[in-house]
């Protein structure tokens, strides 16, 4: 069931010789263009920028309640908006295919742009403000099925075989990059409550509300201004595809927008890695979105979890990049890879729950502690968005990246949702949490090990001539 390879003539590439010239020469390979690098920086910029304002409010929630009235619950439900926007994502996935990254890209950086704008409005009235709010963080959630899913559809589609795994490492985790910065730039920026929080060298001291709600508007000001200048740079130069293809796999045809969805979804083994990548990346989205509220009960303050989030996703960026190389390098062991880091953070996420339940462990629970299990979460699983990603279009192709990238992507924000909108009921202890970021790596490990590796899209590139 659904374990059937590409066909032959699916392999065929697109670019042949001429039919009327039988003696005429085989057509050489695509090249590869420097203005691929521009397109990566563009999209992944956009990314970043998407990644910091879906998680502004969790860093910063005791200023966020004072500032704004907010509660716990309310902040769950700003950060849960990333997943909501993510169920017209049919819709996203359809445009990319049919019109071209150029159009699916423009569509979700105007959301980006208009959803800055609605949050950034600087009403007195705080009821209509808080609405307002909500509604720019759902526009700026409408922007992820594009972002978090199109990498390795750039990739495939500018770069040669080599770079493959790299530019999608890029590609993919700058909008986790963009959320590490929220780490850092709500608590540096944006005061803590004058009795939460005490001051010292890096971050801003204790401030009344006035001043908490001045800094926020500031911060969404500057956000809004960057992703202003990112969608006007989109809008005057961001081609589709290049003027050649950089491989045979670029060149060759893929299936439909309708058999692709048809084919996914009868594929037993794609629905068996699909949910080894979904529930972890899932959970821990959900999970590092409200880190501080985790954190609190150990005694953590705003700042040092700020810290803590911000080292674990860097780590997780950093290493996913590193090992993307890795795998450009040695092809055909993206198995092996996924397997190691779940189980690495396996181990990890037992060792942080168990450390926070130090009063029932007897284990040792201090900073430094808490700082090392959380950023070995963070890189395993972090790191292995990637190595997933080019694993699935090995698995499914001929069946369009974007699309299969869209249907993964939404199952990841489809378990983030569930978990945020269990938090909205059950926000008063979170432990529960930790537990579920546990399990979610030991299912994970279980199906990687089970899980059958095929290389379509490798045989293509590399036996099969142009």
């Amino acid at each position: 069931m659904g374990a059937v390879s590409s066909t032959e003539a699916e392999r065929e590439p697109l670019l042949v010789p001429s039919l009327a010239e039988p003696n005429a020469p085989p057509v050489v390979h695509g090249r590869v263009y420097r203005r691929r690098w521009l397109v990566l920086a563009l999209f992944s910029l956009l990314g970043l920028m998407q990644g910091m304002v879906w998680n502004f409010w969790g860093p910063i929630q005791n200023s966020a309640m004072h500032a704004y009235g907010f509660t716990k619950s309310d902040i769950a439900v700003l950060v849960l908006w990333g997943p909501v926007g993510y169920v017209p994502w049919l819709l996203f996935m359809w445009l990319m295919d049919k019109r071209g990254l150029r159009s699916s890209l423009l569509l979700s950086g105007f959301l980006m742009l208009l959803g800055s704008i609605l949050r950034s409005v600087p009403l007195i009235q705080e009821p209509l403000r808080r609405w307002l709010i909500h509604g720019g963080q759902f526009l700026n959630g409408l922007a992820g099925p594009t972002i978090m899913s199109a990498g390795p559809y750039l990739s495939t589609t500018w770069f040669a075989p080599d770079q493959r795994a790299t530019a999608t490492a890029v590609a993919s985790l700058f909008c986790y990059l963009g959320g590490a910065a929220s780490f850092v730039v709500g608590p540096l920026v944006v005061p803590a409550p004058n009795d939460t929080q005490q001051t010292s060298f890096w971050r801003a001291g204790p401030g009344s509300d006035t001043s908490i709600r001045d800094r926020i508007q500031l911060v969404m000001y500057a956000e809004l201004g960057a992703i202003a200048v990112l969608f006007v740079a989109v809008l005057l130069y961001f081609p589709s595809r290049p003027p050649l293809p950089p491989s045979v796999a670029a060149a060759s045809q893929r299936l439909s927008y309708r058999s692709s969805i048809c084919r996914l979804l009868s594929n037993f083994r794609f629905l068996m890695i699909a949910l080894a990548y979904a529930v972890p990346t899932g959970v821990i989205a959900g999970w590092s979105g409200v880190l501080d509220m985790v954190l609190t009960p150990a005694k953590v303050s705003q700042t040092d979890a700020g810290w803590i989030g911000f080292w674990s996703v860097i780590g997780g960026c950093v290493f996913g990049i590193a090992m993307a190389k890795f795998a450009d390098s040695i092809r055909g062991m993206l198995k092996l890879i996924l397997v190691l880091m779940l189980a690495g953070a396996s181990l990890a996420s037992t060792w942080f729950t168990l450390t926070c339940l130090s009063q029932y462990t007897h284990l040792p629970s201090t900073t430094a502690i808490l700082y090392t299990s959380c950023i070995l979460i963070g890189i395993f699983i972090n790191s292995s968005v990637p190595i997933f990603f080019e694993l699935f279009i090995e698995t499914v192709y001929p069946v369009p990246e974007g699309i299969t990238c869209g249907v993964v992507t939404f199952l990841g924000n489809l378990v983030t949702g569930l978990l945020l909108f269990f938090l909205t009921f059950y926000c008063t202890e979170v432990s529960w949490m930790n537990w579920c970021l546990v399990g979610s790596c030991l299912f994970s490990l279980v199906l990687l090990l089970f899980f059958r590796e095929t290389y379509d899209r490798l045989y293509l590139d590399v036996f099969v001539s142009v």
